[in-house]
């Protein structure tokens, strides 16, 4: 009985490490760039200048743009809006209705400086 148990504990680790394993290969580019903005959790910033800002702000707009191309096939310039207005901009097309223009939505955004 203790050996079916260890096989068996055994067998769910090697699952779970095939799994670990295989997930990244997957994912490819949106991968790379979710963990190029995940990799400034917990910073601080001193000013919208800040170095460390605005590499975080780069990556942030950049994994968004791709985002919002993925799913919903338009296409943005992530120099254009703020990764604040692609965050909002990403929850309206998930819930605009199929007959409505996309442009509707993106004249309410102010354009980013």
């Amino acid at each position: 009985m203790a050996v079916r148990n260890f096989v068996s504990m055994i067998s769910i680790l090697l699952i779970l490490l095939g799994l670990i394993f295989m997930a990244p290969s997957s994912q490819g580019k949106e991968d790379r760039l979710s963990s190029e903005v995940l990799s400034h959790a917990g910073e601080s910033y001193r000013a919208a200048d800040d170095p460390a800002y605005i590499s975080y702000d780069q990556a942030l707009r950049t994994c968004l743009a791709d985002r919002i191309k993925k799913e919903f096939g338009v296409v943005l310039d992530p120099k254009t809006y703020s990764g604040f207005d692609l965050l909002e901009i990403e929850a309206l097309l998930k819930f605009k209705k199929a007959a409505e223009p996309v442009e509707d939505f993106l004249k309410g955004f102010p354009k980013h400086r």
